[in-house]
């Protein structure tokens, strides 16, 4: 008997929840996907999973074997289909979900540049600020800025991301500038979709709920409102920078700013990852480590 005899009927049955589940995705004979399992166990010593009528349950020797046997046959199959792609190029479609200006700015000319190397590929790029299901709604991979839920998806950190809370000049020649968070509530305030700003305390992130009479989707109106003098904001780096250096705009805040955001590439976990995915989300892990905004100025 191979070492690894049985160990993928072993996955598939914990990951799928039942021996039934586990034999129609393997092709094979429920009854073949039980003797697999029992002969895996006899050989091994221990037991690996309670089995009841209506449920199955690892047991301490199970959760840990099949940790350690998920990763070795993800590598297995990542190295089969290595061998493929080498031979045959990357194919098939990719469907993405990214952040609005971020991702039309950034993200998708990279992607362009990564379809002309890759001919056989299509993609469906859709834009949006909203936090998509990747699973429900069938995307591959998403681009997502801020801080992340716990959850059971890949997230791959792209770059940094500051948020700057701004002003204009006019605007503070008639409204004195706040000096703590807490004075942010005597200034108008120009909100996005957010319902909170971001602040650092003790430098942790504090999420402030914030109010206001003007509220916008798109970070380029909020920045145009802001230079117009209609009131404060709290913008992404890649907005501002420019105008902080060129004096249009005014920082305020600037202890409380919280340095340690991100833009994240988020994934399903799948031991089926697809080479096309896993390639991409390498590409652009690789080209936007650094801001994209700064390379341009430097």
């Amino acid at each position: 008997m191979r070492a690894w005899d049985g160990m993928d009927a072993f996955v598939e049955v914990v990951r799928l929840g039942s021996f039934s589940a586990a034999a129609r995705s393997l092709d094979l004979s429920t009854a073949y996907v039980s003797r697999a399992v029992s002969a895996l166990e006899q050989r091994l010593g221990t037991q690996l999973l309670h089995r009841t009528t209506r449920k199955l349950r690892l047991t301490d020797a199970g959760r840990l074997y099949y940790e350690h046997a998920r990763h070795l046959l993800e590598g297995f199959d990542a190295a089969e289909q290595a061998i493929v792609d080498f031979q045959d190029g990357l194919r098939g479609n990719l469907r993405i979900s990214l952040a609005t200006t971020y991702g039309e700015r950034y993200v998708a000319p990279l992607v362009n540049e990564f379809l002309v190397q890759h001919p056989q590929l299509g993609v469906d790029m859709d834009f949006s600020n909203r936090n998509v299901d990747l699973i429900e709604e069938g995307y591959d991979l998403t681009v997502r800025t801020g801080l992340l839920a716990d959850s059971n998806l890949i997230a791959r950190r792209l770059g940094e991301r500051r948020l700057f809370v701004v002003a204009s000049p006019d605007y503070l020649a008639e409204h004195p500038a706040p000096a703590t968070p807490d004075e942010l509530d005597g200034h108008t305030l120009l909100l996005g979709t957010a319902p909170h700003w971001i602040f650092a305390e003790h430098g942790q992130p504090r999420q402030r709920t914030v109010r206001g009479r003007y509220r916008a989707s798109s970070g380029q109106a909020l920045l145009d409102a802001v230079q117009r003098g209609l009131g404060v904001a709290q913008l992404p780096d890649f907005y501002v920078e420019q105008a902080l250096a060129e004096g249009g705009l005014v920082s305020l805040l600037d202890p409380w700013r919280y340095e340690h955001g991100a833009v994240w590439l988020v994934y399903p976990q799948s031991r089926h990852l697809s080479p096309k995915v896993r390639q991409l989300a390498d590409f652009l892990v690789e080209r936007l480590q650094t801001p994209p905004w700064r390379q341009t100025t430097v």
